[in-house]
C-alpha cells in the first residue's frame, strides 16, 4: 500500500483531441447524458472546434496541457474521455482501468504514456494495471467511477455497472486510499453511471447531488466526510446534475491560484448563491462543450487527465 503524499491540484493535465467522435452505442444504455446519437462530419467539426478552445482557454489561465491526438485507427467515439483509462499519481505511479463498453478498452495507449514520460509529464512510472479480471470482478472507469480526495487519501465512488465495488477496493489497496462507496440515482431511479457528474471535491468545496443518495443514514455519512477540514459543501440537485454542474475540476494556475473548471452549460445551471461560495474559493474558468455534451455524454471535468 502507497502512503505517498501529493497535493489536491495540479496545473498540469492530459487532453486526447478526437480523431472519430461521435455518440458511442456501446455506451448509451448505461450513460443517460447521452442526450444526441449518430454522428456525422458536422458534428465532430463542432466537437474539435469545442475541444481546441477549451485547450486554449486552459492555457491562458496558466495551466500546461498536454495535448495527444487520438489514433485513427480502431475508431474511438471516446477517446476525448481519457480519464476514464488513465490517473496519474506521485512517485511516478499510473493506474490503468478496465472500462465496461468493448470499444472504448482500445483508448488505452501504452505509446502515449511513454511519450509524455520522454518529454518529462511524468516521471518514471510504476504502472499499476487493474483491467486483469474485470469480466468476473466488474469494472472501473478511473476518475469518471472515482472522485479522489487526494491530500486526505479518501476514494468517493458512487456503484454503477460501471463501478465495481471490488476494483474500487483494488485500486484503494494499492494507492492506499480509504474507499467511500455508496449508490446515487437519477430521477428515473437508475444507477448514476459515473461519480464525477454528481460530486465534485476541491481543495476549499465539494459540490455534491446529495437527494442522489436515497439512504439518509449514507447520505449523512458522505456528507461529513465531504466537510472534514472545513470544506464548504455545494449543494446541487438532480435537475443540475443533467446539466452537468457536477462535472467540474479544480486545477491550479502556474502561480497557484485555484481554478475551478466547468461547461459554461454546467455554470448557467448553478444559483447565484452556489456561484458565489465557488468564486469566492478560486476562478470560474466556463466552456462551451454543448456539442462534446450532448453526443459524448461527458463534460469538462471527463475531458481532463490530471498529471501529477
Amino acid at each position: 500500500m502507497s502512503q505517498v503524499s501529493e497535493p489536491h491540484t495540479t496545473a498540469r493535465v492530459l487532453m486526447v483531441r478526437p480523431a472519430a467522435f461521435g455518440a458511442n452505442p456501446e455506451t448509451a444504455a448505461s450513460n443517460a447524458f447521452q442526450s444526441a446519437l449518430g454522428s456525422s462530419d458536422e458534428v465532430r467539426a463542432r466537437a474539435l472546434a469545442e475541444f481546441d478552445a477549451f485547450v486554449k482557454t486552459l492555457g491562458a489561465q496558466g495551466v500546461e496541457v498536454f495535448v495527444a491526438e487520438d489514433t485513427p485507427e480502431p475508431v474511438k467515439p471516446d477517446a476525448l474521455f481519457p480519464n476514464n483509462w488513465v490517473s496519474f499519481h506521485a512517485g511516478g505511479k499510473v493506474v490503468l482501468y478496465p472500462m465496461l463498453a468493448p470499444n472504448r478498452r482500445a483508448e488505452v495507449r501504452l505509446d502515449l504514456l511513454g511519450r509524455l514520460e520522454r518529454r518529462g509529464a511524468i516521471q518514471p512510472r510504476t504502472q499499476i494495471d487493474l483491467r486483469p479480471g474485470a469480466e468476473h470482478f466488474g469494472y472501473l472507469e478511473g476518475t469518471g467511477s472515482l472522485v479522489l480526495d487526494r491530500a486526505r487519501r479518501v476514494a468517493y465512488a458512487c456503484l454503477s455497472p460501471r463501478t465495481s465495488a471490488r476494483k474500487v477496493g483494488e485500486f484503494c489497496a494499492e494507492l492506499g486510499y480509504a474507499p467511500e462507496l455508496f449508490h446515487a440515482l437519477d430521477r428515473a431511479g437508475r444507477p448514476i453511471y459515473h461519480t464525477n457528474v454528481m460530486l465534485s471535491v476541491g481543495t476549499g468545496f465539494a459540490i455534491l447531488c446529495a437527494e442522489s443518495i436515497r439512504e439518509p443514514d449514507v447520505r449523512a455519512r458522505v456528507e461529513a466526510r465531504l466537510r472534514e477540514g472545513g470544506r464548504e459543501l455545494v449543494t446541487i440537485t438532480l435537475v443540475q446534475v443533467e446539466e452537468f454542474a457536477g462535472n467540474v475540476l479544480e486545477l491550479a494556475s502556474k502561480d497557484g491560484e485555484p481554478l475551478i473548471v466547468l461547461s459554461r452549460r454546467a455554470r448557467a445551471a448553478l444559483l447565484p448563491s452556489q456561484l458565489a461560495v465557488l468564486e469566492r474559493l478560486g476562478r470560474l474558468v466556463p466552456v462551451e462543450l454543448d456539442t462534446i455534451e450532448r453526443h459524448g455524454g461527458g463534460s469538462a471535468r471527463c475531458m481532463l487527465a490530471e498529471l501529477f
